[in-house]
């Protein structure tokens, strides 16, 4: 209920002014946070939420009823960003960044898809190496495209191949952006 009044009072009356203007909506975002809707899945103990998927689902689809491309915003964010965080980034990294995402305060990007292979990630061609100079350990080498929430997050997860062409050996990267 309260995403519905909330996406029917502040979504739905803007929601085509935005898409006219190629705005994209900063401030409701961050709104959404401050409601629990960046942070929906994750623990309170990391400033999320601490609901579940049914109670997320609900969320997406009455945002969606509104704007969906504020609703993409919100899935890609929790879905595919803050949650590969949640399941596999270490314990400290966690602790640093989550809260930011779930409150909203970064949003969260994805980059998968490339030119040449579009979503298909056995065809990518963006390159992961070590290198023990680099401070990240890692040198990432390629070219992403359509990466939801890149040119307004701050924290993305970007999947490069770390081994050998194929299916396998494919790895996902904590990257924070410097420009925002």
């Amino acid at each position: 209920d309260m995403v519905r009044e909330f996406a029917d009072k502040e979504v739905r009356p803007v929601a085509r002014a935005w898409d006219e203007k190629e705005e994209f909506p900063v401030e409701l975002v961050k709104k959404l946070g401050s409601l629990g809707m960046l942070g929906i899945l994750f623990p309170e103990s990391l400033g999320g939420a601490g609901l579940g998927y049914v109670e997320y689902v609900l969320a997406v689809e009455e945002l969606a009823k509104a704007d969906p491309s504020l609703a993409l915003t919100v899935a890609a964010h929790n879905s595919l960003c803050t949650n590969h965080l949640y399941q596999y980034a270490s314990e400290e990294l966690k602790k640093e960044v989550l809260p930011k995402l779930a409150s909203g305060a970064w949003l969260g990007a994805w980059a998968l898809t490339e030119s040449g292979s579009g979503s298909d990630a056995a065809g990518m061609k963006t390159t992961a190496r070590r290198d023990p100079d680099s401070e990240a350990g890692w040198v990432l080498n390629g070219t992403k495209a359509f990466c939801t929430n890149a040119g307004v997050g701050q924290a993305a997860v970007v999947l490069a191949r770390s081994g050998k062409e194929g299916t396998h050996d494919i790895s996902a990267f904590y990257v924070r952006s410097e420009e925002h």
